[in-house]
């Protein structure tokens, strides 16, 4: 017998799944997580607090926009990092479609149980290659913080921080923060 066909996912399995689920499509292949735990949450959206003031509002070409969940379609897939910077000299407004088509200057997946694999060993590739600039992994559960720059391709770990270390991180090392800031 042979093997059955597989279905490539489309964006219509996506806009099929209940509100509570999360779903990405990496390499044709659909995923699904749900919705975040309390301890990832608040660790996005502190993050999140930590960067807007300094960053989305600062003023002109230098500012950013730091925005939670966004949805990429980019090449072939949908991805959905917990939160996303794009630099305003490359991005000057938000796009008027739900998604974003601009490849981000930096991502920060918050790492779970149900996550934490492929981002790490899908998205992280994908992230490469597409050209993102920066990488954070944050695992609120170990409460560390790991901070890559693509470096021709590849990803180069710049630092490896944990329980109340004091971050100071491309691309935004002009802010300074404890990391138990994203900690309950």
């Amino acid at each position: 017998m042979g093997n059955p066909a597989v279905k490539i996912a489309s964006y219509d399995d996506i806009l099929d799944l209940p509100e509570n689920i999360v779903g990405e499509i990496i390499y044709g292949q659909l995923y699904t997580h749900p919705r975040p735990a309390p301890k990832h949450a608040l660790a996005a959206s502190s993050v999140g607090g930590e960067l807007f003031l300094p960053f989305q509002k600062s003023r002109g070409a230098d500012g950013w926009w730091i925005l939670d969940e966004p949805e990429l379609h980019i090449a072939e897939h949908v991805l959905v990092p917990d939160l996303a910077g794009w630099r305003k000299a490359k991005m000057p407004s938000l796009p008027k479609t739900a998604w974003f088509e601009v490849v981000p200057d930096w991502v920060c997946e918050i790492l779970s149980p149900s996550t934490a694999r492929i981002d790490r060993t899908e998205k992280m590739p994908i992230y490469a290659a597409l050209g993102v600039s920066f990488c954070w992994l944050i695992d609120p559960l170990l409460q560390t913080l790991e901070v890559y720059k693509l470096h021709e391709g590849q990803w180069l770990l710049q630092h490896s921080l944990k329980d109340d270390d004091r971050v100071v991180a491309e691309p935004f090392a002009e802010h300074e923060f404890t990391l138990d800031n994203l900690w309950e």
